[in-house]
């Protein structure tokens, strides 16, 4: 045990005497670690934030529309593609044994004022009540609005916490009146804060009315997609049925293309995993670059300080050293050198990691990272000092004593 603190010691002592070459050997290991550091805590992040984005799409919950969300078919081929209707809704309500739900919804972008105050870009969708069912969202205040009003045609209105939060500003908005153009809503619900959808757009910069509503008032204007919550136990048997349904509605033939898609949130999996392999493989790229670079600088910068201190393993070698302790000496310089670079690294990336969850998403450093990455870094030293231990290890003392 005295040897191996006896070895550390001496280690310690010739890396302090040379503090400057020692900082910037570990300039790779610190580039290295900080990659993969920082890289684990982006996917860590990603991961959290795509979990919570998909929690407003539903796994059970099917998406109706013209076209495919990540599809590869030419523009005008979806344009001219007949537009969903209304009535779908009960047809595949009546002839489904999956469907449990199902809700017709119409969007396009307004801006809503209120006196002098004015949200703009809110996306605005018509749609029925059972809309609540099909998507994950509640009410924070105050109401949804009910058959009656979307069969009349009332002017209601449920608004997002942002348009909330912009329009009626430590107010309470309940019953209060806003306009879209020339026409009046009466404020009936406010809905909780869901956050961004993967990072891109707000999910409370929205606002939902009757389609009864929508349609006499904007009905030449937005487009349309139907959501429809399904059996979570038959997913798959629900969407064949749906696709032969809607096949059947549309009136196409066996030998023609379906002229809609059924969406959901798989295919936004399928491209996330894409992404988060593209971003780790990179990231992996530059860490196993850097890790080799600088394991080969501390290398070359070890088998310098053998050359330098030839005399000194000399010396140590004639009163008694053994090769094993020369070389245990300048393994644990190697070693620490990459520690304190792996550490510097790690340092950095908390700091990364610290802003990324402050600007960006929400996103720590697992902790399982950091111990990897030291213990990485400690793999990187070894490796990095076994040939120059060893040669010095094998110097002839007589030699050594002889070098000038």
């Amino acid at each position: 045990m005295f040897a191996y603190i006896e070895s550390l010691r001496m280690a310690l002592s010739a890396i302090w005497g040379n503090k400057l070459r020692a900082a910037l050997t570990t300039l790779g290991i610190i580039i290295g670690i900080l990659a993969v550091t920082l890289m684990g805590t982006l996917i860590s992040g990603l991961d959290r934030s795509f979990e919570k984005s998909m929690s407003f799409l539903g796994r059970d919950v099917l998406y109706i529309a013209k076209h495919e969300w990540f599809g590869e078919q030419e523009w005008w081929e979806i344009r001219n593609r007949p537009d969903l209707k209304v009535a779908y809704v009960e047809k595949l309500k009546s002839q489904s044994k999956y469907v449990k739900a199902a809700a017709p919804v119409t969007m396009r972008t307004v801006n809503i004022t209120r006196e002098d105050e004015m949200a703009m870009g809110i996306n605005i969708a018509g749609t029925t009540p059972e809309y609540m069912q099909t998507a994950f969202l509640n009410i924070e205040s105050g109401r949804f609005f009910t058959e009656g009003e979307d069969r009349s045609g009332t002017r209601v209105i449920v608004i997002g916490y942002d348009v909330a939060n912009a329009l009626f500003e430590n107010e309470n908005p309940i019953g209060e009146k806003v306009k879209i153009g020339n026409y009046v809503f009466r404020v009936v619900g406010v809905t909780e804060k869901q956050g961004k959808f993967l990072g891109l757009f707000s999910m409370d910069n929205r606002a939902l009315i009757p389609l009864g509503t929508y349609q006499r008032l904007f009905s030449r204007r937005g487009w349309m997609r139907l959501d429809i919550k399904v059996d979570e136990n038959h997913i798959a048997d629900a969407k064949d049925e749906i696709t032969a349904i809607m096949r059947n509605l549309r009136g196409l033939h066996p030998e023609e293309k379906n002229d809609f898609a059924i969406n959901q949130q798989d295919a936004f999996r399928q491209q996330y995993q894409t992404m988060k392999i593209a971003i780790g493989g990179t990231g992996i790229f530059i860490t196993v670059l850097s890790l080799v670079v600088g394991g080969i600088g501390i290398m070359n910068i070890m088998f310098v300080s053998v050359k330098e201190r030839t005399r000194e393993i000399g010396v140590r070698k004639a009163i008694g050293a053994t090769p094993s302790s020369i070389m245990r000496q300048f393994l644990f310089e190697a070693l620490l050198i990459c520690l304190f670079g792996g550490f510097v690294g790690m340092v950095m990336a908390l700091g990364g990691s610290i802003l990324i969850d402050k600007y960006i998403f929400p996103s720590t450093l697992p902790v399982s990272l950091a111990i990897t990455a030291l213990v990485l870094s400690s793999v990187v030293g070894l490796i990095a000092g076994l040939a120059p231990s060893f040669r010095a290890a094998r110097l002839d003392p007589i030699e050594a004593l002889r070098y000038e």
